[in-house]
């Protein structure tokens, strides 16, 4: 009987990954079956407060119109983009730097992404580079793929160090962003997790791995270098810093011929051979895109319209949603286009959107219901912490980077999965007379290598490329770079901090 509270506390996990990948239904089936699940356990056997139960569902809505604006803002962006062949001509500039699709894809899935991550954060690197990164020609699945290992080490210093700043607060972080930054190095392998992918079914997909493994891996030490040398400025820094200063050394190294396939292979036969615009022009939408996006987080990420309709909420005035739609209107003036093709980028935008809405609010809503479920009449603690109480053995610093990674995929975001467990991690370190900073910095570490996974991210990714009820050949995908990666950082863990 001792047991049964903690079987009850996961056993909506093992319903949800028993329908998503044993009965393949779609996300939004398996994440509505979760929550009603959930939600009969909660009145039920945890006999939680109504007002609880309210405060629940109210706070995972609101969350989910947040990731709702930026799903939504996404897709208009990108639908906007492909009417006006923006795509394309990107396609082909990038052809210009290098004709390897490899070399091309890194610069896209890492460097780029990384520097979206440290900039904006929530989702949003995907969502830019996967529809870049079918253009180049990978096929849908794999370009999500690779898009999220790209969406994954970088979000240990996302969104400015909101991860750390904000996952942490009332917490003694001394120590954290360093320890952070020196467990990040192991991410140089996330390159080569990438290279792997797009080759892989290919005629001569080993040659083409092996000849391209030494570029990956220079790609890999050319972002976490720099990024751990950044930490120093700040936890705002590494990922904007160590995406800059590696894609410069990376661009020289191209030019150059260093580390460099010396076959050059590409995806598509038929790539444009000559662009409709100048590159700065083609380039000139993402350039609004960043430009708007760190001075919105320079001059708004802090303002924030406080809600209070029986529990506290604070909406955000920063979205990079919001943003998307700025830069898509202000590309359709540059270009002197017909405002009618705004109606189909709205429409678009809205139906695409939806479905992902629906699975973020299912899941945000039961990862409340899991922290409230403590507030009950049955004096039975809440799932969060009998989940994680059973990890306060001596094998903390293994386990704490998935319980991480845990968090990141149930909610999307370094941050939440932080302010879930960090608590709780500090908590058990102080019990087992471990040191507190490593254990957190194994948590955001581990929660960053989570976003691989981050069924918020995947559905994001998979709304602006179009793709339907493709999550389990995604996830199929990513498990198991994601499970490697952990499994090194939890070694490391238990080794050195053991």
């Amino acid at each position: 009987m001792s047991h049964l509270p903690l079987i009850f506390a996961i056993f909506p996990f093992i319903v949800f990954i028993f329908l998503l990948l044993v009965k393949k239904t779609s996300v939004l089936v398996a994440s509505v079956s979760t929550l009603a699940i959930y939600t009969i356990l909660s009145v039920v056997y945890w006999k939680i407060f109504p007002s609880f139960l309210y405060i629940s569902y109210g706070k995972g809505f609101f969350v989910a119109i947040d990731i709702f604006i930026i799903i939504f803002g996404a897709i208009f962006f990108l639908e906007t983009l492909k009417d006006l062949k923006i795509i394309k001509n990107i396609s082909h500039y990038l052809g210009v730097i290098s004709e390897d699709y490899r070399i091309q894809i890194i610069i896209i899935a890492w460097f780029l992404e990384c520097f979206i991550e440290g900039t904006a954060g929530f989702g949003t690197p995907a969502a830019i580079a996967v529809p870049i990164l079918i253009g180049l020609g990978l096929s849908p699945v794999r370009a999500l793929v690779v898009g999220l290992l790209g969406n994954s080490i970088p979000g240990v210093f996302g969104a400015a160090g909101t991860p750390i700043k904000m996952g942490f607060v009332g917490l003694n972080v001394a120590g954290v962003p360093l320890i952070s930054a020196l467990l990040n190095t192991v991410g140089f392998i996330v390159p080569v997790f990438m290279l792997w992918v797009i080759t892989s079914g290919r005629v001569n997909r080993k040659k083409e791995f092996w000849d391209a493994l030494p570029f990956a891996v220079w790609s890999g030490l050319a972002f976490v270098i720099p990024s751990l040398l950044a930490v120093s400025l700040g936890q705002e820094f590494p990922s904007i810093i160590g995406s800059i200063v590696g894609l410069s050394i990376i661009i020289i190294s191209i030019k150059v011929g260093f580390l460099v396939p010396k076959e050059k292979l590409s995806l598509i036969e038929d790539r444009v051979s000559e662009s409709s615009v100048s590159a700065f022009k083609a380039f000139l939408p993402y350039i609004i895109f960043i430009v708007l996006l760190i001075l919105g987080k320079i001059t708004l990420g802090k303002i924030g319209v406080p809600l209070s309709l029986g529990f506290n909420h604070t909406f955000n005035v920063f979205n990079p949603g919001f943003i998307f739609i700025i830069s898509g209107l202000l590309v359709i003036l540059i270009w002197k286009e017909k405002w009618n093709i705004i109606y189909s980028s709205v429409k678009k935008g809205f139906s695409g959107a939806l479905n992902p809405f629906l699975v973020v609010f299912s899941m945000l809503a039961m990862v409340q219901l899991m922290i409230n479920g403590g507030n009950n009449s049955s004096g039975i603690y809440s799932a969060i912490t009998l989940i994680t109480n059973s990890f306060s053995t001596t094998w903390l610093p293994f386990f704490t980077p998935f319980v991480g990674a845990f968090g990141a995929f149930m909610t999307g975001s370094v941050t939440v999965s932080n302010i879930m467990f960090g608590n709780l991690f500090h908590v058990a370190s102080l019990k087992l007379n471990l040191y507190s900073s490593a254990i957190l910095s194994l948590g955001v570490v581990g929660a960053a290598a989570g976003n691989m996974i981050a069924l918020a991210d995947i559905l994001t990714a998979e709304a602006v490329t179009g793709l339907k009820n493709s999550e389990t050949k995604v996830l199929k995908g990513v498990i198991v770079p994601c499970l490697i990666y952990l499994s090194i950082i939890g070694l490391i863990g238990i080794l050195v901090f053991g």
